[in-house]
């Protein structure tokens, strides 16, 4: 089987990130950034998709941590993108209903190169120590748009911020586990176009 690791440098004027992603690993984490809230979020993506993820990233976070809770994201999605590589027999598809105590939420992708972002939550209030949850929403949409995947993710209730995000983390991972999966049932391209 080939070998399903993508390596991103992504240096900018605001931040400077190095990621390795490897999709069929064992959950294993090496994170690093300047967000000890981000730190704990990728953390469970490697945890609950069962992913090696290595992350290495700083930025211009005393001004805010916009920029680089944006560019982990572009990051991501760069690396999701080029670790699953031409789709040949994955499922595709994923998605998962994910508990957190008083929060339930529903995660759903389509790794179908047509990119589409919907995010339905209501934050009841946003604020996680000193991280704003705000921007969990814009850093998914970021993965979204650069790993071209068609991506939906929605509270289906909740209260507390930090339950509502890692929710929300959580599902994604073990979506995105789903989908990149390789199904033995699949011959080439999972798309009755012939190509994704």
């Amino acid at each position: 089987m080939i070998k399903r690791i993508a390596t991103i440098n992504r240096q900018t004027k605001e931040t400077q990130i190095f990621m390795k992603l490897n999709l069929d690993g064992s959950g294993k984490s090496d994170i690093e950034t300047t967000i000890p809230f981000m730190n704990h979020m990728l953390e469970a993506i490697a945890k609950h998709g069962y992913f090696d993820l290595t992350v290495k990233a700083k930025g211009d976070t005393h001004i805010d941590d916009h920029h680089l809770v944006e560019d982990l994201g572009i990051a991501l999605g760069e690396a999701i993108a080029k670790a699953v590589g031409d789709k040949k027999g994955i499922f595709r598809y994923g998605n998962f209903l994910l508990p957190m105590d008083e929060t339930l939420s529903y995660v759903a992708l389509d790794l179908c190169n047509r990119p589409y972002f919907v995010f339905k939550v209501k934050w009841i209030k946003t604020q996680i120590g000193k991280f704003d949850a705000m921007l969990v929403e814009h850093f998914f949409e970021s993965v979204a748009m650069t790993a071209r995947m068609n991506l939906h993710m929605a509270m289906k209730y909740g209260k507390l911020p930090h339950h509502i995000s890692e929710s929300l983390f959580k599902g994604f991972a073990r979506a995105l586990a789903q989908a990149v999966s390789v199904n033995p049932r699949v011959k080439g391209i999972p798309s009755t176009k012939g190509m994704l």
